[in-house]
């Protein structure tokens, strides 16, 4: 159901640091990732959020995450980084994510696979459900929010998904070629998100590895040319 062949867009999530977003940037990816939910390692406040995405020169895209956020974080990331794309990984309905978002804000919507056989998640139904979402989200589901680095069972999803997705969970240089190349005629089109897969340490992006995971996504496109 792809459109094409297009080439595969590379979100990196999770940065705290300066010389890390300036690295990813260097790679060439198109997203930044920023996690705006306390209990993460990974976590930064809007205003740390607002210093990271002003280095991004125009073209790359920060991306802010939330997990069940109270109102009064929202609006301070409102304020702090108002030009970005806003991702919803907790708990959150389709009118919660359209309210919080706004009407010119474009959001994500992340869903949590089950790992394993378990294939009773719905992936068609949740995807009609958060059909406003610019795209769904693709990750494991583990105790608490993210998927901690595993990754799911990908011969699972339909094969007829009628919208964009970003597949994450447990991302590497080393398999997510593989990812792509399984997974890209399944849907509107197909993007990937990545955090602990290039990290040295808890919120330490490593360049080297954020580079070798672009050239894979990119030999992967190669494939399909």
């Amino acid at each position: 159901m792809h459109i094409s062949s297009p080439r595969t867009r590379i979100k990196i999530c999770g940065f705290t640091r300066e010389q890390d977003v300036d690295a990813a940037v260097a790679c060439g990816v198109d997203a930044v990732g920023f996690v705006l939910y306390a209990p993460s390692p990974r976590a930064v406040t809007p205003q740390q959020a607002a210093r990271l995405a002003r280095r991004l020169p125009p073209f790359v895209t920060p991306v802010l995450l939330f997990v069940n956020a109270c109102d009064e974080l929202l609006q301070e990331a409102r304020d702090a980084v108002p030009h970005t794309s806003w991702q919803f990984h907790g708990d959150e309905t389709p009118q919660q994510c359209e309210q919080a978002a706004g009407p010119q804000r474009a959001w994500l919507r992340a869903a949590h696979i089950p790992l394993g056989g378990d294939n009773a998640f719905d992936l068609l139904q949740f995807c009609d459900l958060y059909s406003r979402a610019q795209a769904i989200l693709l990750d494991a589901k583990v105790d608490g929010y993210g998927g901690g680095g595993k990754a799911f069972d990908w011969s699972l999803l339909p094969t007829n998904v009628n919208a964009h997705l970003v597949l994450s969970g447990g991302l590497t240089p080393a398999n997510v070629g593989d990812g792509i190349v399984r997974l890209r005629d399944n849907c509107k089109s197909l993007s990937v998100d990545v955090s602990s897969g290039v990290e040295s340490a808890k919120g330490i992006k490593d360049a080297d590895k954020m580079r070798a995971f672009v050239a894979a996504v990119r030999a992967a496109d190669a494939q399909s040319a």
